[in-house]
């Protein structure tokens, strides 16, 4: 039987451990032990966090997978990277990854293809150079995910604690400062197979908006134009090179501008999460993107055939009991429209500060109007 090692156990990692069961695949899954459903559906589960690298790679010497993967991480996906560089298995390069998990080095690999982006510092305090910078700004920590500590930032003298709040979440201790784009905001989702790209899905997206903009949903498709999609593609084609993604699943979030410019905000070298990756590209285009993160993980073409009609599909996250009330009452008007349901989590009621910490969400599909 054919093995796969998978770096996660929690609700979205389960997705793929599920997927991959389907496939064939022995699961081999490496996460701290936290009751995290992966635990129970793993073949084999092994409580080591994925940060212990060195310790993940000498039992991947004695397990001997076919393919390592992850998704929607990209603490995991670090640990991906180094794992596969280690036992010679497909992924992209090591070089990619320290550039597409920190967002400081990304701005400067954008910078050097020249691929617009806007003006951007790498600090650990406030500096002379910030403060003559055009409000608004935007500090978040340069090798987080997750909307952890992102802060807009409308008056210097919210900076310093912006800052602090970022560097305190960073793992190197570093925060970035950029200025604000303006405009609405999308989500690119792409596989890639020895340095070919193919887009699956445009993805708009919905956040609790300034200062923390913490996501509150996801829907496909994202009503672009064909016109604007192709402008879309050009640049975020353009940005992956630059990263020097060439093998698996990318998620490019970008805004356009009030002009109908396309800036790129950040690129992840794997899947989109919040179930953007794992549930909605399927559902609304057919496609088995999850499928295709484990062929191209065991050195394998994706196959880029849909495997059923599109629908609309979203997921919505809940932050208060008033979203959880809502979501019972389109539950019970609507049960057809219901996907899945995750479970629900009261305990950080009233203080959701991140995507971390919300209580849950649900997917719902319909057909496209």
């Amino acid at each position: 039987m054919k093995k796969i090692v998978i770096i996660g156990a929690n609700d979205f990692q389960n997705q793929l451990i599920l997927k991959a069961k389907e496939m064939g695949f022995e699961t081999h899954v490496f996460a701290w032990k936290d009751g995290s459903v992966g635990e129970r559906t793993a073949d084999y589960f092994y409580p080591v966090s994925i940060v212990e690298i060195d310790q993940i790679v000498e039992k991947c010497r004695e397990i001997q997978p076919d393919a390592i993967a992850s998704i929607a991480s990209d603490l995991a996906n670090i640990t991906v990277s180094k794992t596969a560089e280690a036992l010679g298995l497909p992924g992209n390069s090591s070089e990619c990854i320290e550039i597409s998990t920190n967002k400081y080095a990304m701005r400067e690999a954008f910078m050097k293809q020249g691929i617009p982006t806007p003006k951007f510092y790498r600090v650990d305090q406030v500096t002379d150079e910030l403060l003559r910078m055009h409000l608004p700004i935007i500090v978040k920590p340069t090798d987080r995910s997750g909307s952890r500590a992102i802060t807009k930032i409308t008056d210097f003298a919210q900076l310093e604690d912006a800052i602090q709040n970022a560097v305190d979440q960073s793992f190197e201790k570093k925060a970035i400062v950029e200025e604000y784009i303006e405009g609405e905001e999308y989500s690119y989702e792409c596989i890639s197979y020895k340095g070919q790209h193919t887009n699956l899905a445009v993805t708009k997206k919905y956040t609790t908006g300034a200062p923390h903009f913490i996501e509150t949903g996801h829907c496909q498709p994202c009503g672009l134009s064909e016109e604007m999609l192709q402008k879309v593609q050009k640049t975020m084609y353009a940005a992956l090179d630059a990263l020097k993604i060439t093998d698996g699943a990318s998620h490019g979030e970008f805004k356009i501008t009030p002009d109908g410019d396309v800036r790129i905000i950040e690129i992840g070298s794997r899947m989109g999460g919040d179930c953007i990756g794992s549930d909605l590209v399927f559902l609304s285009t057919g496609y088995d993107f999850m499928e295709m993160v484990i062929d191209t993980a065991s050195g394998k073409q994706p196959n880029l055939i849909p495997k059923r009609e599109p629908k609309f599909a979203e997921v919505r996250f809940l932050f208060t009991m008033e979203d959880v009330e809502q979501m019972r009452a389109y539950e019970a008007a609507h049960p057809e429209e219901i996907y899945r349901i995750s479970e629900i989590d009261l305990s950080n009621l009233g203080q959701v500060s991140d995507s971390s910490t919300r209580l849950g969400y649900y997917i719902i599909v319909k057909d496209l109007q």
